[in-house]
């Protein structure tokens, strides 16, 4: 079950999950995974001290993914896809551009609470 977020409504999504993962890609291909706390500043997705090791890999392949767990058991994942830089290295930001979000869970979870994200049981789209 899937439902787009309206990248105007980001803001709002991203402050109604706890913290989730930084998805990058190294220049060879090597996934990395890192724990932020992100935020969402004039449409732009901002999470502080991304590390030497995502920095890298941004700085090889810009394109990222944020997976924001759900607040609550078969609750709803948000998923953004975008174009990250960094400004300041590994201690200052890495900039997120959105160009997709979307709130999943598997359809069996259906049962599960009403995501406020999206104001009622979302359906699949």
């Amino acid at each position: 079950m899937s439902k787009q977020v309206d990248l105007a409504d980001l803001a709002d999504a991203v402050a109604q999950h706890p913290p989730g993962y930084l998805v990058t890609v190294s220049a060879d291909g090597g996934v990395k995974a890192v724990t932020v706390e992100p935020r969402v500043e004039d449409g732009v997705v901002v999470l502080d001290g991304p590390g030497k090791g995502s920095t890298a890999n941004i700085g090889a392949n810009p394109a990222v993914t944020l997976i924001l767990p759900p607040a609550q058991p078969k609750g709803f994942t948000l998923l953004i896809d975008g174009t990250a830089e960094v400004v300041g290295g590994p201690d200052g930001q890495a900039r997120v551009t959105p160009a997709t979000a979307v709130l999943h869970r598997p359809a069996k979870h259906a049962d599960g609470p009403t995501d406020t994200a999206c104001g009622h049981d979302c359906e699949p789209v």
